[in-house]
């Protein structure tokens, strides 16, 4: 996939998005954590997080809705981009600290990170395969390998607020 075919899904699904993200930070996470992307080709009942960091340039806290799973007790999300050339913005400030804060649903975390490792790689490619099958053909159409990330809960905190 090119990133102007990237750039072209980003527009589309803009709003979507957006709108997402008010809903589940609005209700505090009661709403917003299953959703269905069955029209991208994903499933009817697809989990979602929230990831939140710091901008690495910009230094603002930044929060974005992302497809996870739960394997081996830790969490999974995909640094994806809809398979474009170049790694998505969360990926690059994720680089820049080691622990990260996400929300499940109502529950929220502190957590440390690592990418999946050659020994994992493929099982864990599996299973967010089988979460959100797109996950396929975004990697079919990049040259740069699509970083699985895995997070580790180390202590509870308070729920994301807008």
């Amino acid at each position: 996939m090119t990133d102007s075919t990237s750039a072209e899904i980003a527009v589309a699904r803009r709003d979507w998005k957006t709108e997402h993200l008010e809903m589940y930070m609005n209700s505090g996470g009661a709403q917003g954590h299953i959703v269905d992307v069955s029209d991208i080709g994903g499933r009817a009942f697809t989990t979602t997080l929230l990831l939140r960091y710091t901008g690495r340039k910009s230094g603002r806290t930044i929060v974005t809705p992302l497809i996870y799973g739960d394997i081996g007790g830790e969490v999974v999300i995909v640094a994806s981009k809809g398979g474009a050339d170049h790694h998505p913005a969360w990926y690059l400030n994720l680089l820049e600290t080691p622990e990260i804060e996400f929300q499940i649903a109502t529950q929220a975390f502190r957590a440390t990170w690592r990418e999946a490792d050659d020994a994992e790689r493929a099982k864990v490619w599996d299973f967010v395969t089988g979460i959100f099958p797109p996950y396929t053909n975004y990697q079919a159409s990049t040259s740069r390998q699509i970083p699985l990330i895995m997070m580790k809960p180390i202590a509870p905190i308070a729920r994301f607020t807008s």
